[in-house]
């Protein structure tokens, strides 16, 4: 017998929650803010916003069905079933937070404060999240009504991998310089040792964010890619010139089936997607990761 559906809701901490944790009461947290000009209040409003979504879509989840909750800091620690339907509630950079972390079930992205967000993957109400089940379940055994966002993807040669909707960053974990080697992933490339603060591999999905920023830098002429589009853009951070290092491969773009290379040549680099630095690939001298579009995609309920 089939299991019956899980809702998986996804939250996180507010901002009022978090200034909780850290000065202990309302009232201290409201001194804190005041001393600094400005009120509680709104992050309080905010808060409250935020727990009606969250109790509203979860009394819009079927008496029939699972459901459990699960926080945003808690994300590579929980086990997503098959059967799950995934309803975001928050922002939309929580959405590409979760997405690393599934495996081809539909997800949701309700939005809690309409307004402060732009909405491009948290696309719905709280009002609407009953008939959203109903069209994810359908997704989820075949139905149409999702939108498949194209996803990147880095393996390292000890099998380590990474998913990421938005983007990939590979490069030292703080601000100094790594050394490496990058090139395509063919027999006959031996890549171009570099010195830089990093490469960046993007989506379509990322290319309103931190792609953007370093495509506009560089007055690229490619086109960016559109979401669902299978292409995928890089660029490298701050390129250093010397004798033994070069600049010539400094941006580019990939398709399906192509990836790049890059060998490590520091003592340390990681690579980690979306932002999600806790939840990173650990490289040292000598690996080597590939980096391309992923096999999986996002399916995102329309």
């Amino acid at each position: 017998m089939s299991l019956a559906p899980r809702a998986v809701l996804v939250h996180r901490r507010t901002e009022y929650e978090e200034l909780l944790a850290r000065h202990g009461t309302h009232g201290q947290a409201a001194f804190f803010l005041s001393s600094r000009g400005r009120s509680i209040h709104e992050v309080a409003r905010r808060h409250d916003v935020t727990l009606r979504a969250l109790r509203e879509v979860a009394s819009a989840v079927p008496l029939t069905w699972r459901s459990t909750r699960v926080e945003r800091a808690d994300l590579d620690r929980f086990l997503f079933a098959p059967e799950d339907v995934v309803i975001v509630v928050g922002q939309d950079g929580l959405v590409a937070n979760t997405a690393k972390y599934l495996s081809g079930q539909p997800v949701v992205g309700i939005d809690t404060d309409p307004g402060r967000n732009p909405g491009v993957l948290v696309r719905h109400r709280c009002a609407d999240a009953a008939g959203l089940l109903r069209a994810a379940t359908a997704a989820r055994d075949g139905g149409g009504g999702v939108e498949e966002l194209t996803m990147v993807e880095a393996v390292a040669d000890d099998t380590q991998r990474l998913l990421a909707l938005n983007e990939i960053y590979l490069g030292p974990p703080g601000h100094q310089t790594a050394r490496y080697r990058l090139g395509t992933v063919t027999g006959t490339d031996p890549g171009e040792a570099q010195a830089s603060s990093g490469v960046l591999v993007g989506t379509g999905t990322g290319a309103t964010g931190w792609l953007r920023s370093l495509w506009l830098e560089r007055g690229a002429t490619v086109t960016m890619p559109a979401p669902r589009e299978p292409r995928l853009l890089w660029f490298v951070r701050e390129a250093w010139p010397s004798p033994a290092t070069g600049t010539s491969r400094v941006s580019g773009e990939l398709g399906r089936g192509q990836a790049l290379r890059l060998t490590v040549e520091s003592d340390r680099m990681v690579a980690f997607g979306d932002g999600m630095e806790a939840d990173a690939l650990e490289l040292t001298w000598g690996q080597s990761v590939r980096v391309g579009i992923a096999p999986a995609s996002l399916r995102l309920v329309t």
